[in-house]
């Protein structure tokens, strides 16, 4: 069966466009023009991923995702922005988005993302399931991660994540002391690797920071390693 993607776009000629090349792709496309229409649309049947419009009237996508992840979704959700400044983007990852891309941008990289975006999903699956079959915790530390629920500890404190967020800080778990570029955790974590979009990581780097660290710019658990990427520290035994 064909992966179902959601377009919600309010410019006709862009979700015109969108909707003819991710069919031309192979995909089974349903094209919207607002938000409200792409939340109900959810309703009637979840879409394998949503393609989402940061500006459009009514409600705007960083709704309809702030929306659907209080339901508990975790479709895979890609952002469209004519905007670039960094508040935009954090506040979109913040929210629960996958990935963004902002317009004008080539249909070749959408459709690129769009692929990584849907493997990452099957992956999460089955990373699930295997979870399930051997459940356990890992530990490092004062930090607790029980991968087949999903659930994070940390100093006694159970906190939440989105779910890259959570994605990212388990690959570090399950290897701590090793050292990532940015461009290594966009292939694990995000599916792909692509030139000008390392600050991604960056931005949840910091998002993880922020929630765990007691002192975010004086980082003891997630340390940069300067030139060279990132690591979780390893926990003395």
């Amino acid at each position: 069966m064909p992966s179902t993607i959601l377009v919600a776009e309010d410019q006709a000629d862009i979700r015109d466009l969108l909707a003819m090349n991710l069919r031309n792709a192979g995909y089974e496309v349903t094209a919207v023009a607002d938000g409200l229409a792409a939340l109900n649309s959810q309703n009637e049947q979840a879409s394998d991923l949503l393609i989402l419009d940061l500006m459009m009237p009514g409600m705007d996508g960083l709704e309809v995702c702030k929306a659907l992840r209080a339901r508990g979704r975790s479709t895979p959700i890609l952002m469209l922005t004519a905007k670039s400044t960094e508040l935009d983007r954090v506040l979109g990852l913040e929210l629960g988005a996958d990935d963004y891309l902002t317009k004008p941008f080539s249909l070749a990289e959408l459709l690129a993302r769009v692929k990584a975006l849907l493997r990452r999903a099957d992956l999460l699956r089955a990373a699930q399931v295997n979870a399930a079959a051997q459940p356990g915790t890992i530990r490092n530390g004062d930090l607790e991660i029980l991968p087949a629920k999903r659930q994070v500890r940390y100093r006694g404190e159970a906190l939440d994540f989105t779910a890259l967020e959570f994605d990212l800080l388990l690959h570090f778990a399950q290897h701590p002391g090793h050292v990532f570029s940015r461009g290594q955790l966009l292939n694990a974590v995000w599916g792909y690797t692509h030139d000008g979009y390392e600050h991604t990581v960056t931005t949840h780097i910091n998002r993880l920071r922020a929630k765990l660290e007691a002192d975010p710019m004086r980082p003891e658990l997630i340390l940069t390693v300067r030139g060279a990427g990132y690591k979780m520290r390893e926990a003395p035994r």
